[in-house]
């Protein structure tokens, strides 16, 4: 196995997660533009954002999936290519049909990013560094999320929408780094499931879809085709499936999976309702608005060098108690205090951001630890595209919940869905106090081995 010089690469590829993600957030504050200067309907506006969360978060599991079967270096290539070649074509983009395309096509290479990135850091790294290198692909997202405003309000009033491309161009720059330093890879002859992957692309597309147009319909659709997906499944006993079985076999691997979930639709929900509520109830501009985030976001990156090695010094399961403890905390805040004040939210979000990162690191560090080595790929994939999920469908629901408490105040609209969102970290702290405890049983079974 080649050695891997993670001081070089994982920063770089810190960089390059930041660029993906943030091509998230940096479209949230242009979509009214968007719609003004194509003429299009709001509806249709908001799968500008939704078409590139939904391809990535597919293709980031088809990624972590692939690179049991490919070399590393190939699906990054691939991957970055497809990527920057749909940002050049953006660029370009003047009506709405090849606006939409370039994003799916974004979508489809920045998925190598999020899910190889872990896969990497599982596979290469020793596990007495791996949870600085994975604390450090957190705080990379961390960033994205909260400077992706600034900077997408930033370009698009200089520059114009269609400037917010030139931005994700920049993985072309990282692409020949990542070639000459990523190790050469020789993985075994194998077949790869391609039914398995389609249907699993159609099941949460269309479960997706069914919740953000209310309909029963889609939601039908979503039902027949797991049903569809899990007798494939069973035809093939697991072997060599797309989705493998065999992983929600390993012990709190499911457990953990149902954390991430909860995290990630705390974190994206909490994203999606601070700017509407500094906007609506205060009347900041979006300039103002991606400054106060940005705090929370830039402390999260210098934290990172150090939760790194506490993660490495003192483990997982500790971080992952006391980051969602303050998630809890925060949420708790948000819901009791919203109103009083803007400063509120940008203090509450300087604790969030740093225990969000920190507890997303460990829980990714904890998961690739109880996976055995021909599983991390289809593992960590699984684990990205629940997170991932879990953050589509919060932003989905928490926009449906406002639309639907139209008749009372704003500030008691926003109070009651972090009321809401205030359950999430509760039942991922339940979920953690199941798993520590057989996991504890475990290690002291293997004591007395």
């Amino acid at each position: 196995m080649d050695n891997l010089n993670d001081r070089i690469v994982m920063p770089v590829w810190m960089l390059g997660l930041f660029v993906v993600v943030m091509n998230t957030t940096m479209f949230n504050v242009s979509v009214p533009s968007i719609i003004n200067d194509l003429g299009i309907t709001s509806d249709l506006g908001s799968w500008i954002v939704s078409s590139y969360s939904i391809g990535y978060a597919l293709s980031t599991v088809i990624y972590s999936r692939l690179s049991d079967i490919a070399p590393i270096r190939r699906l990054v290539a691939i991957g970055l290519l497809i990527l920057g070649l749909s940002s050049v074509l953006g660029i370009f983009a003047h009506n709405f049909a090849l606006l939409l395309t370039a994003r799916i096509l974004q979508s489809a290479g920045a998925g190598t990013m999020a899910g190889l990135g872990l896969v990497l850091a599982s596979r290469y790294i020793p596990v007495e560094r791996r949870g600085r290198a994975i604390s450090m692909i957190a705080a990379g997202s961390a960033m994205a999320f909260g400077l992706g405003p600034i900077v997408g309000g930033v370009i698009s009033e200089y520059f114009g929408w269609n400037g917010l491309f030139v931005v994700t161009c920049l993985v072309l720059a990282i692409l020949p780094v990542l070639l000459k330093l990523l190790p050469k890879e020789n993985p075994q002859p194998a077949s790869f499931d391609y039914w398995g992957a389609a249907w699993t692309v159609i099941n949460a597309t269309s479960l997706l879809i069914a919740v953000t147009q209310q309909s029963f319909i889609w939601l039908l659709v979503s039902v027949i085709t797991i049903v569809i997906h899990v007798l494939h499944i069973r035809k093939a006993k697991g072997n060599g499936t797309f989705v493998n079985p065999e992983v929600f076999r390993q012990p709190g691997y499911i457990r953990l999976l149902v954390v991430g979930f909860c995290l990630l639709i705390i974190n994206l929900g909490n994203l999606f309702l601070m700017p509407l509520v500094l906007a609506n109830l205060f009347h900041k501009s979006e300039m103002l608005i991606g400054f106060l985030i940005a705090p929370g976001a830039i402390l999260s990156a210098v934290l990172t060098p150090f939760v790194g090695r506490w993660l490495d010094r003192y483990g997982n399961v500790r971080f992952l108690f006391i980051g969602t403890a303050v998630l809890t905390a925060v949420m708790a805040l948000f819901m009791t205090a919203l109103g009083s004040s803007p400063f509120v939210i940008m203090c509450g979000y300087l604790l969030f951001s740093p225990a969000f990162s920190a507890t997303l690191a460990s829980l990714n560090n904890q998961t690739s630890s109880i996976l055995p080595r021909h599983l991390i790929g289809s593992g960590m994939g699984m684990m990205q595209l629940i997170q991932f999920f879990g953050g589509s469908l919060s932003v989905a629901i928490c926009g449906l919940l406002l639309h639907k408490m139209n008749s009372i105040t704003l500030e008691h609209a926003y109070n009651h869905v972090y009321q809401l969102l205030f359950i999430c970290p509760i039942i991922a702290i339940a979920m953690l106090g199941w798993y520590y405890s057989s996991y504890r049983r475990r290690v002291q079974a293997q004591k007395l081995v």
